[in-house]
C-alpha cells in the first residue's frame, strides 16, 4: 500500500511540476531535480534506494528508443562527422582528463578508478539534451548534433567504464580496450539492424492499433537484452533499432496506428524521463549521509566535485574548438559556426546514464560512495548551471531557432505537392470507371481544403483576421460541443443505449481531433512573418525573377476581379511577369491561378507585408 501511495504521489508531483515549469520559465527536468532535493530533506520522507538495474534495464531502453525513433535519420546522417567526434572521441578524451584530475583530487584513488569516474561523467544525457535544447529554441542543426551525440555516447562511456573497472583489479592493454569497444559497437549495430529487420515486417502486418502499440513497447527490450547478453552494446542496439524503425514507420503502419502509439509513447516517456530527474534529486540526501559516515573531509568532497565538474566542462570546450581548428587546418568546410560550437560545448548536461552507471559500481570499488556523490553532483550541477544558463547564452550569441514562417512555408509547399499527387491518382482511378460526381467533388474539396489551410497559415500574419478555414474550424468545434451535449443528454435520460452513445462520441471525437490543430507559430513571431526558401531548389523561371522586392503598403494593391464579382479575398499574389495582383487559392475566386492559366505567366510572389516568397506554377517549386 505504501509503495502504491508513493507512486501515485510521485506521478502527481511530476504532473504538477511540469504544469508549473512553463509559467516560471524553467524546463521540467531542471525543476524536478530541485524539487527532488527539497523533498528528500522533508521529515518523514523515506530514503530512496534506486536499483541501478531498474534504470539501466527497465527505464533506459524505452527512453533511448523513443528518442531515437523521433530523431531524424536524415539529419543524423548529415551530421554524422560531428556526432561521431563528440560521442566517441570526446567521451574518451573527457574520461582520460577527468581520470587524471580525480586521482589527484581524491586521496588513495587509483588512476584506473579515476578513469572509471571520467567514463561515468563523460556522456551528456539524451533526455536532458533533448528536453532543454528544444525548450531553449536552438537552431535545428545544434539540436540534431546534441541529440545524435547523446544517443551514441552512452555506448562509448559504458564500454570505457567496463575497461576501467577491469583495470582496477589487474591490467588491461590498449589493444584489449580497442577490441572490446569494436565488439560492443559492431555487435550493437548488428543486433539493432537484425531486430529492426525482424520487427519491420511484423508491424507491417499488424492492423490493430492496440496490438501495434503493445508490440512497439517490446522492441527496445528485444534489442537491448540480447545485445548485452553477447557482450555487445545494448544501448547502441536500441538506438540503431529506433533510428531504422522510426525512419520506416510511415511505410509500416496506418495513420491511426501511429497516432495511437504516439500518444501512448508520449505518456510513458513523459513519466519515465521526468521520474528519473525526480529520483536524481531524491538520491542526494542518502548519498551525502553515506559519505559523511566515512569521515571524508568536506574540503575533499568540494575539491573533488568542483575539479571534476570544471575539467569535464573544459575538456568539452577544448575538444569542440579543436575540431574547428582541425577542419580549418585541413581546409575542409565547417558546418558549424563558432557560435554554434560554443553552445554545443556548453550544452553538456549529464543525466540518467551517469546516475545509473554510478549506482551499479561494484561494492568493492575504491571510494565508491564518494565517487557516486561526485557523479550525482556533476549531474545536478550540469543540469542546473548549464541548463539554466543555456537560454541566456543562446540569446547573447543571437542564435535563432527555426523560423516558424519558413517552416510554415515549407509545409504549405509540401502539402501542395501532395495535393497534386493525390488528385493525379484520383484522375487515374476515375478515368476507367464511372464514379459518382458528388464523391469525386467531395474528395477534391477535402484535398484542396487541407492545402489551403497551410497556405492560409503562411499568410495569416498580414491578413488581419481569421482565415476562412480557421473560421470554419472555430464554428465547427462549437457545433461539436452542442452535438456532444445532445448525445450525452440522451444517455442521461435513458433514451439511448450506452454502447451506441460511446460509438457516436468516438465519431465526434475523431472529427474534433482533425479540426483541433495546435497553433505551431509562436504569437510573438506572427506579426513579422518573413519567409524564404533555403533548401536550394530553383528553376529557370525563378532564376529569371531572382530579385524580389518586399511588398510595401503602396504596392499591396487589391484583387480587381474579386471586386468586380462581389467577392472577397484571403491573401494577394502578384504575377512576376506583368504585375497583375489577384487573390490566392484559398479565396473563392482563385484569380491568381486563373491568371496563370489564361496568360501562361509562370511565377507569382506573395503580395503581403513581410512576405517575399515566390512560387513557380510550371515547375511547382518554392523560392
Amino acid at each position: 500500500m505504501e509503495l502504491v501511495l508513493l507512486l501515485v504521489l510521485g506521478a502527481l508531483l511530476i504532473v504538477a511540476v511540469a504544469a508549473v515549469s512553463p509559467k516560471i520559465g524553467i524546463s521540467p527536468p531542471l525543476l524536478l531535480v530541485v524539487v527532488g532535493i527539497g523533498v528528500s530533506f522533508i521529515p518523514g520522507v523515506p530514503q530512496f534506494d534506486l536499483n541501478p538495474e531498474i534504470v539501466l534495464v527497465g527505464i533506459l531502453p524505452p527512453l533511448l528508443f523513443a528518442a531515437a525513433y523521433n530523431t531524424s535519420f536524415v539529419d543524423f546522417r548529415a551530421n554524422r562527422g560531428a556526432i561521431l567526434s563528440l560521442s566517441v572521441g570526446l567521451v574518451i578524451f573527457t574520461a582520460a582528463a577527468v581520470g587524471i584530475v580525480a586521482a589527484w583530487a581524491i586521496e588513495g584513488l587509483p588512476l584506473a578508478a579515476g578513469f572509471a569516474l571520467g567514463a561515468l561523467v563523460a556522456p551528456p544525457d539524451a533526455v536532458a539534451a533533448t528536453a532543454v535544447a528544444r525548450r531553449v529554441g536552438m537552431p535545428k542543426q545544434i539540436v540534431s548534433v546534441l541529440e545524435g551525440e547523446s544517443l551514441v555516447n552512452d555506448a562509448t562511456a559504458l564500454t570505457a567504464l567496463r575497461a576501467a573497472i577491469i583495470a582496477i583489479g589487474g591490467t588491461v592493454t590498449v589493444i584489449e580496450v580497442g577490441t572490446d569497444f569494436l565488439i560492443a559497437a559492431l555487435g550493437g549495430i548488428a543486433v539493432g539492424l537484425a531486430v529492426a529487420l525482424v520487427f519491420i515486417p511484423i508491424r507491417k502486418r499488424i492492423r490493430n492499433p492496440s496490438f501495434d502499440t503493445v508490440v512497439s513497447f517490446t522492441i527496445p527490450y528485444v534489442a537491448y537484452l540480447p545485445a548485452e547478453e553477447i557482450g555487445a552494446s545494448g544501448v547502441l542496439a536500441v538506438v540503431v533499432t529506433g533510428l531504422v524503425i522510426g525512419h520506416k514507420a510511415p511505410l509500416l503502419t496506418s495513420g491511426t496506428q501511429r497516432l495511437t502509439a504516439e500518444g501512448n509513447w508520449r505518456t510513458v516517456g513523459f513519466l519515465l524521463e521526468n521520474a528519473v530527474f525526480l529520483l536524481i534529486g531524491l538520491q542526494l540526501r542518502r548519498l551525502v549521509q553515506n559519505v559523511a559516515a566515512d569521515d571524508i573531509p568536506a574540503v575533499t568532497i568540494l575539491v573533488a566535485c568542483g575539479s571534476v565538474f570544471l575539467v569535464a566542462v573544459i575538456a568539452r570546450f577544448v575538444w569542440v574548438y579543436l575540431g574547428a581548428a582541425f577542419l580549418r587546418a585541413a581546409r575542409r568546410p565547417d558546418r558549424l559556426s563558432l557560435s554554434m560550437r560554443t553552445v554545443i560545448a556548453w550544452a553538456g548536461m549529464r543525466g540518467v546514464v551517469t546516475l545509473a552507471a554510478a549506482l551499479a559500481l561494484p561494492f568493492d570499488f575504491p571510494s565508491r560512495d564518494l565517487v557516486i556523490v561526485v557523479a550525482v553532483v556533476i549531474v545536478v550541477g550540469s543540469i542546473l548551471i548549464q541548463g539554466l544558463s543555456l537560454p541566456w547564452l543562446v540569446k547573447v550569441l543571437r542564435l535563432q531557432a527555426p523560423d516558424p514562417g519558413q517552416l510554415a512555408l515549407q509545409e504549405a509547399a509540401m502539402l501542395d505537392d501532395a495535393r497534386v499527387a493525390g488528385l493525379a491518382r484520383l484522375e487515374e482511378m476515375t478515368a476507367e470507371s464511372a464514379y459518382s460526381p458528388e464523391v469525386i467533388n467531395r474528395l477534391r474539396a477535402r484535398t484542396e481544403l487541407r492545402s489551403n489551410d497551410a497556405w492560409e497559415r503562411v499568410g495569416r500574419a498580414s491578413s488581419g483576421g481569421e482565415t476562412p478555414l480557421a473560421e470554419y474550424q472555430r464554428l465547427r468545434l462549437d457545433m461539436l460541443v452542442a452535438e456532444r451535449e445532445k448525445v450525452l443528454a440522451a444517455r442521461s435520460n435513458g433514451t439511448a443505449d450506452d454502447e451506441i452513445v460511446r460509438r457516436v462520441i468516438r465519431v465526434l471525437d475523431a472529427e474534433e481531433a482533425m479540426l483541433d490543430r495546435p497553433n505551431d507559430l509562436p504569437s510573438e513571431r506572427q506579426s513579422d512573418l518573413v519567409v524564404a526558401d533555403e533548401n536550394g531548389r530553383t528553376c529557370e523561371h525563378l532564376q529569371y525573377f531572382s530579385e524580389v522586392a518586399e511588398p510595401t503598403p503602396q504596392t499591396l494593391g487589391q484583387c480587381d476581379a474579386c471586386i468586380e464579382e462581389g467577392t472577397t479575398w484571403v491573401s494577394l499574389r502578384m504575377c512576376l511577369t506583368c504585375g497583375n495582383v489577384a487573390c490566392c487559392d484559398s479565396s473563392s475566386g482563385r484569380h491568381a491561378e486563373r491568371h496563370h492559366h489564361q496568360s501562361d505567366h509562370p511565377a507569382i510572389r506573395s503580395a503581403e507585408l513581410g512576405e517575399a516568397w515566390r512560387w513557380c506554377y510550371i515547375d511547382r517549386i518554392l523560392g
